[in-house]
């Protein structure tokens, strides 16, 4: 057999399995494609259109409607400022009112007590024996007593009470078998409120008694 019949008879022989080679090379190429097909994503209709405008942007105005909000807000700006000003006004009112009420209170208590600066002071320039003085420095005290009366200022009682811390004051203990312990035995200065105000708390000496205190 010659080379060349032998060349002839081998691509006989290998037409078949290039047939073959050739549709599974196809076959394959058409499963890429139907695959890519299938994981292609497909446009959403939820989606909105590039041709839609944005959903915050605002609606454009009119002439006319921009005048008229811009007269609006003038007007609110205008009443603003009025209404400031009245507020200014009415606290300044306030605080006038209220100095003039305190310097009418103010003075209210003062008027009652100068005649007792007069009597003190008429009381200073009188010549008289101790007595005489002592017994007109008593005079004032009351008066000044009567005054205090009449504004609603009462002294806080003390001797003989109960110490109570809330109106009492104490500087110390005294030994006394007199009084029972824990009493007010001493007064060194009054005290006072205005109705049911603690003006000032009374400054006292408070009694031990050794009787009770043993006991």
């Amino acid at each position: 057999m010659s080379a060349k019949v032998k060349n002839i008879w081998r691509r006989k022989r290998t037409m078949p399995e290039q047939e073959k080679e050739l549709a599974a090379a196809a076959a394959d190429e058409s499963a890429v494609a139907a695959a890519g097909q299938q994981a292609a994503p497909e446009p959403s209709s939820a989606e909105p259109s590039s041709a839609e405008p944005p959903a915050d942007v605002p609606a454009p105005v009119s002439r006319e409607e921009y005048e008229q909000l811009r007269a609006e807000r003038d007007q609110l700006l205008d009443r603003l400022a009025r209404l400031q000003a009245e507020f200014e006004n009415a606290r300044r009112r306030a605080e006038r009112e209220r100095a003039e009420f305190r310097d009418y209170a103010t003075g209210s208590v003062v008027e009652q007590f100068l005649p007792v600066l007069d009597n003190f002071e008429l009381a200073l320039k009188a010549a008289g024996t101790i007595e005489q003085l002592r017994a007109g420095v008593e005079l004032i005290v009351k008066q000044m007593d009567d005054i205090l009366r009449q504004l609603k200022v009462h002294p806080v009682p003390a001797v003989g009470e109960a110490f109570d811390p809330r109106v009492h004051e104490a500087m110390g203990t005294v030994e006394r078998v007199d009084l029972p312990d824990q009493h007010v035995a001493e007064e060194v200065r009054r005290g006072y409120r205005l109705r049911e105000r603690l003006l000032r708390p009374a400054l006292v000496r408070v009694a031990s008694n050794p009787k009770q205190t043993g006991a």
